[in-house]
């Protein structure tokens, strides 16, 4: 059963950036991409499972600060070597200045 979570505050992420939430033992990264949409990925890179909030998010890629592999966030898939297994995705609503995420 999916359950819909108060992941932050739309102003917690800046335009092109994203920030690590974690949830029941679980983390993930909630992206704010430069059309002012909110996407939600898990939080580590499936190459080495290293946390990505400390990646570098440019346009809709997130590049892990690790081995500098890509993902485009919105769907989720693999871009760059050393990456080659597609991040997990998450649907994403706002309302009310919160973002929520369905996990």
């Amino acid at each position: 059963m999916s359950v819909w979570v108060d992941a932050c505050a739309t102003d917690d992420i800046e335009q092109e950036d994203l920030i690590r939430f974690d949830h029941e033992g679980r983390t993930f990264a909630i992206y704010h991409s430069p059309d002012g949409e909110f996407f939600a990925t898990d939080g580590l890179c499936t190459h080495e499972n290293v946390h990505l909030e400390d990646g570098l998010v440019m346009d809709h890629i997130i590049e892990c600060p690790k081995h500098n592999g890509q993902f485009d966030y919105r769907t989720g898939e693999a871009k760059r070597a050393p990456v080659c297994i597609n991040l997990k995705t998450w649907p994403v609503k706002v309302e009310g200045g919160r973002v929520w995420i369905e996990v």
